[in-house]
């Protein structure tokens, strides 16, 4: 899996949210004509240390350019702990609803991993209006079960028992309560296609897959990429299906 290699020009600010290093998020203000709205970027990278928030800068960098506010999050990757990788994602939204700089129509969006975190987190009650998944991680049994990023789900449940590992999984948490809208390259070879096919099935609410002829895995991130307009057109689509919050 290659990352977009290409140096991010630096956030606006940065926020921390808590006490630990990984606990911070960059702000980037839209370079473009102003949106009213925020995009909350989750990186990816199977959940571990190595692959951090900078893996998102272009990706991010380019959101804003297109209007969009864009909250670019960190959070604690450590293999075993999902509790506080869970507690991360969700201390990080919610300190981005709360910054009263940013606008309070927020979209999630995240790629891989990524993915993974933004579609299990609108199953857990913040007040976002939708959700992107970009070859997302969004079955988690089956992520492991195919063996993905060699053994990336395992290690980053560890020992947890299958409660823990069901209350993780976005495929068996049923129905979304927010708009959800999925991406996924057909020539995917990372995180197969079928990984949010099983996702749509389960959540059995017609949560809308776009399927991407001859896209791989890291086009959705590369503003480079012909396919990041796809990115830009499914984040206007949740956003257009939630009315602002007063």
């Amino acid at each position: 899996m290659s990352i977009p290699s290409a140096t991010a020009p630096p956030p606006d600010r940065t926020v921390s949210y808590g006490p630990a290093p990984e606990q911070l998020y960059d702000v980037r203000d839209p370079s473009g004509a102003a949106r009213d709205a925020t995009v909350v970027v989750i990186h990816g990278g199977f959940w571990r240390p190595k692959t951090d928030r900078g893996h998102a800068g272009q990706q991010s960098t380019t959101l804003a350019a297109h209007g969009f506010h864009v909250a670019t999050i960190e959070y604690r990757r450590e293999p075993g702990n999902w509790a506080a990788m869970a507690s991360d994602v969700l201390a990080a939204i919610n300190a981005v609803v709360a910054d009263t700089e940013l606008p309070d129509r927020i979209a999630l969006i995240g790629h891989s991993a990524g993915g993974h975190l933004v579609t299990w987190a609108a199953y857990q009650q913040t007040p976002i209006a939708g959700v992107v998944s970009l070859a997302g991680c969004v079955d988690l049994h089956l992520t492991r079960d195919l063996g993905l990023g060699d053994g990336a789900a395992l290690a980053m449940m560890g020992d947890a028992p299958e409660t823990v590992w069901r209350a993780a999984d976005p495929a068996l948490l049923g129905p979304p309560p927010v708009p959800v809208r999925l991406v996924h390259g057909s020539a995917d070879d990372t995180v197969p296609v079928e990984v949010s096919e099983s996702y749509q099935a389960a959540a059995d609410a017609g949560v809308p897959l776009q399927v991407l002829a001859g896209c791989g895995h890291m086009e959705l991130v590369d503003p480079g990429s012909s396919y990041f307009a796809h990115t830009v057109t499914a984040l206007e689509a949740v956003l257009q299906r939630w009315p602002r919050r007063s």
